[in-house]
């Protein structure tokens, strides 16, 4: 099943920038790496995990759900995990929280050709349950991978689970929201902005106010310099455990009902 899928996503691959960033982006990242060579090592990791066996999810998932964009963006998010719809569709958010994500962006002149976005997991979770310990572990060098290749200037966590992993910190979202910070990923520095799910920010007033409060911030993190080298190391991942829920939230943070959305090439 993998191989099929994987020859068709591939072909709907477009060039970097063909989506439109803006100007004061080069084609080439922080590692001076051309934009086009990075891309072709993350195509490589796309159809590397389109076989993945590194945990049992692969197994009981439809799709592979590796991320979609632009692969030479200077903004990143970073979910959770596919929730039923990605699933069938292989691309992430793709439902009613994708459409917010989209509004939000919108507001600060981006779109989805602008960003790239993906999850901590590749596959779904059974029953949209939370992400494993054991299965975080066995993803988190391919997301690790995938900062690596787009060399991006802010990476967002949304939500719970991405922003322990990639902060190395037990502290949940509502504590740590809104507030940049700089951790070693996969060589290099990065800036890390953890914000509220946007499933989270749809079921509350006032958490979809600090989810635009915290997306007007945007445009001014990119247009600050690049983080100098080795601020904090990133930790060994803290337990999955998840810190209560925001009021409202939907399990695992990840919205249950979704519509579609015009689908982008897999990531340009």
């Amino acid at each position: 099943m993998a191989e099929p899928r994987a020859a068709a996503l591939t072909g709907k691959l477009v060039s970097v920038g063909e989506h439109g960033r803006p100007s004061s982006v080069s084609e080439r990242g922080a590692s001076g790496r051309p934009a086009a060579e990075r891309r072709e090592q993350l195509v490589a990791l796309y159809r590397r995990l389109g076989d993945c066996s590194d945990c049992q999810l692969a197994g009981c998932a439809t799709n592979l759900v590796f991320g979609n964009g632009n692969a030479d963006a200077d903004l990143m998010f970073a979910g959770e995990a596919p929730g039923f719809h990605e699933d069938q569709q292989g691309i992430p958010f793709v439902g009613r929280a994708g459409k917010l994500l989209d509004e939000l962006l919108d507001e600060i002149g981006l779109g989805r050709g602008d960003v790239f976005v993906a999850n901590v997991l590749k596959h779904r979770p059974p029953g949209n349950r939370d992400p494993r310990p054991d299965e975080i572990d066995a993803c988190k060098p391919h997301l690790f991978r995938q900062i690596e290749l787009i060399e991006p200037r802010v990476v967002c966590t949304l939500g719970n689970f991405a922003t322990k992993l990639l902060t190395g910190s037990s502290r949940g979202i509502m504590s740590v929201r809104g507030r940049p910070q700089e951790r070693e990923l996969s060589g290099r520095t990065v800036r890390l902005y953890p914000i509220l799910h946007p499933a989270a920010a749809m079921r509350s007033d006032a958490a979809r106010h600090q989810l635009q409060e915290d997306f007007r911030r945007l445009p001014e993190l990119l247009a600050e310099p690049r983080p100098e080298p080795a601020v904090a190391p990133l930790l060994e991942p803290v337990s999955a455990a998840r810190e209560p829920a925001t009021a409202g939230s939907p399990p695992g943070g990840r919205e249950p009902e979704h519509t579609s959305v015009p689908q982008l090439g897999l990531f340009g």
